[in-house]
């Protein structure tokens, strides 16, 4: 069966090649309405379908993006996507998605894939790992755009959360409520930026408010390690009053631990917790938590990344773009 193309719907619009092709890329500010209606007859009528890979290849373009995420499993990852996908949706991108799970070997792979599968860019949430590679993308103008992360020696922008700010509120609130001895846990640390800048903002916010730094209620471990660790912490004479999780999951693995041992929230133990948790609101008790606006970082990405693949440069070319934290207080502390 022979394969509809654009001089057939042409023929049957009875306009030229290239009014078609001003049509289907959508630069049809002077052409007239009945043009565009002859055209949108002939399209449905011979049920004809672009030649996405030649539009490509005359294009120079895929109108695909790559997404790697260091951890899929993260609530603040699955939102950061959806505002992605959802952007790049709106501007006629696709999008691929990749899970890097904090393996550097993995991330390099990943990037080499997308590469090789010619996307236009890529938004990622670095290991820190790939300093080489990131920086030949960068040297090859090659669009990227982290998130989450900032890389020391890669002059990548990066959209991420005031993460000093957000262990500033939740330190805060809990001394606020009277409570002195705060711990803190986040995943186990490597070079990553944002569990140091939460660390940091938990420690200057103790200080600030005359309270001791005990570094025995300080703990940056693996997942599968943080019940053992929060087992260990809790030993510690004076025990805590209240702990700080670092993130989603991080919050999840303390609140495994309290259900299958006799703690009581918040009468034993306080927590709050950086990062939304999907079930926060109606666990029992309701759980405090500094929350990040995903979607807007998300999106935020996605503007960049599209404003470079474009060659449009933004109104503000800034290294890091850096959002507000907002305090949702429930009851667990």
């Amino acid at each position: 069966m022979k394969k509809t193309t654009i001089a057939d719907v042409a023929q049957h619009a009875k306009v030229s090649k290239s009014t078609v092709s001003q049509y289907l890329n959508k630069r049809y500010e002077y052409m007239a309405e009945d043009t565009k209606k002859r055209i949108e007859d002939a399209i449905e009528a011979l049920d004809y379908r672009p030649n996405a890979v030649a539009r490509s290849l005359k294009q120079k373009t895929t109108m695909t993006i790559g997404v790697i995420v260091a951890n899929i499993l993260h609530n603040f990852s699955t939102q950061v996507m959806r505002a992605i996908e959802d952007f790049c949706h709106e501007a006629e991108f696709h999008v691929i998605i990749c899970n890097a799970d904090d393996n550097a070997e993995k991330e390099k792979q990943y990037i080499e894939m997308l590469q090789a599968k010619q996307v236009d860019g890529i938004i990622l949430i670095p290991t820190g790992d790939n300093v080489e590679l990131y920086n030949e993308m960068h040297e090859a103008n090659f669009p990227v755009v982290f998130i989450d992360r900032i890389v020391e020696g890669v002059a990548i922008p990066s959209v991420m959360l005031d993460n000093e700010s957000a262990a500033d509120l939740a330190v805060q609130h809990l001394i606020d409520k009277g409570y002195e001895r705060i711990g803190i846990i986040t995943n186990e640390i490597r070079s990553v930026t944002t569990r140091m800048e939460r660390i940091y903002g938990y420690k200057k916010t103790l200080q600030r408010n005359g309270i001791e730094i005990n570094d025995q209620y300080i703990k940056s471990l693996e997942v599968s390690k943080i019940q053992a660790g929060l087992e260990e912490m809790l030993s510690v004479k004076p025990q805590i009053q209240a702990i700080l999780a670092g993130n989603d999951l991080t919050m999840m693995e303390i609140l495994k631990y309290a259900k299958k041992n006799p703690i009581r929230i918040p009468e034993d133990l306080a927590v709050i917790g950086i990062d939304e948790l999907s079930f926060g609101s109606f666990f029992e008790p309701a759980i405090t938590v500094v929350a990040q606006p995903a979607f807007d970082i998300g999106k935020k990405a996605a503007e960049l990344l599209l404003s470079k693949i474009q060659n449009k440069e933004p109104e503000q070319e800034l290294d890091v773009y850096r959002f507000k934290p907002e305090l949702i207080v429930r009851n667990s502390c």
